[in-house]
């Protein structure tokens, strides 16, 4: 072999082992970095992220507010029996008045005539009767004419009778005790029967008159307290407690009137001013989730909830009552439900769902949550 010759293949020998170094040192490189991932655990996908909270029955008092108008529950318009020119009439609007006072007088001087008239007929007709009884013993008198003389006497006592009440409805008295709010007829005005002259209230029959709703009546009652707030008066609440709970319903809006009267009527309290009323219902087994919680959508009302596998499944509910920033659930699920309260974008039935904190209690750690996971959620 030349000197040539001998060179190329020396050279060619030191290529191949540089080769070979080089493959040998992969080969290893390749085994540690195989043997790394072997041992790292492989990182399981984490769920959709929400929040939620466990349902359960609770007994729970509600508080209403409604508004509504102060009213007199006890005003009686005052008419004219008889007819007649107004001799007498002081009270103004405003005046109060005692029981049995006399507030309108009637001129009466032809009834008066008319009773004299018939207090003599009387006096005759007992005469009559008399003598007719003394002849009847004397068989000078027919039973007839006896008969007939008591007729008479029973018909001018009973015209006598007539005319005294006719007398006594010309004087107008108050029936009880109260406030004019109506005076409707001068003194020297010619009235007729049935004419108006004033209204008479009673200013301690003053009461709230509110309407409530058809889900609230079934949980108050006559008796329960309540606090009423004259706007005209302040921020000031007053005691009361409910009087009355009207028996029907109006069907434009399915409310009943309840009247609260006051434990002490305020002073300035008058009929027609605005009131707003508390209304406390008794505590009642009411099963609650967050407002929040509720979705809607073109089939109904519904929540998501949590199952037993983790996953989210949607059930249809029917609400009841909005109690501040809970809503109060009828039918659709049972107490101990996990319903989301948040987390909602992106959500899916049957989607895995990780829990980042519960709204009712501490928050539950997970590997793959974090404070920025529960900023960013919707």
């Amino acid at each position: 072999m030349s000197r040539r010759g001998r060179r190329s293949h020396g050279a060619a020998l030191a290529l191949c082992a540089v080769v070979a170094v080089a493959l040998l040192a992969g080969c290893q490189q390749a085994e540690q970095d195989g043997g790394t991932a072997a041992e790292e655990p492989r990182r399981e996908p984490r769920g959709h992220l929400v929040t939620t909270v466990v349902t359960e029955r609770a007994p729970v008092s509600t508080q209403h507010e409604r508004p509504g108008t102060l009213r007199l529950r006890r005003v009686v318009r005052l008419y004219a029996e008889e007819e007649g020119r107004i001799e007498q009439l002081e009270v103004f609007e405003g005046d109060r008045v005692a029981r049995g006072e006399l507030l309108v007088r009637l001129e009466d001087d032809v009834l008066r005539a008319e009773l004299d008239k018939t207090r003599a007929t009387l006096a005759q007709e007992r005469l009559d009767l008399k003598r007719f009884q003394d002849l009847a013993k004397r068989n000078a008198a027919s039973q007839d004419d006896l008969a007939q003389a008591r007729t008479a006497l029973a018909l001018a006592e009973a015209d006598l009778k007539l005319l005294e009440i006719r007398l006594a409805d010309t004087r107008i008295t108050a029936p009880f005790a109260g406030v004019i709010t109506e005076r409707l007829a001068e003194p020297g005005d010619f009235v007729t029967k049935n004419t108006q002259l004033l209204t008479l209230a009673d200013p301690d029959s003053l009461a709230a008159e509110v309407y409530v709703s058809e889900l609230v009546l079934p949980h108050i009652s006559e008796g329960d307290p309540a606090r009423i707030r004259i706007d005209a008066l302040g921020s000031r609440r007053f005691a009361g407690e409910i009087l009355r709970i009207h028996p029907t319903l109006s069907e434009a809006n399915r409310q009943a009137e309840v009247e609260i009267r006051f434990e002490t009527i305020p002073d300035g309290a008058r009929a027609g001013q605005f009131v707003r009323a508390e209304l406390a219902t008794a505590a009642v087994e009411r099963l609650l989730v967050p407002f929040r919680a509720l979705r809607q959508d073109r089939d109904g009302q519904f929540v998501w909830v949590m199952d037993a596998e983790g996953q989210a499944a949607r059930r249809p509910v029917r609400t009841g009552i909005r109690i501040a920033d809970q809503v109060e659930i009828l039918e659709g699920i049972e107490s101990g439900a996990r319903v989301v309260t948040r987390g909602f974008l992106g959500i899916a039935e049957g989607k895995k769902l990780t829990r980042v904190d519960d709204d009712a209690g501490p928050a539950i750690a997970t590997p793959d949550a974090t404070p920025e996971d529960v900023d960013s959620m919707p």
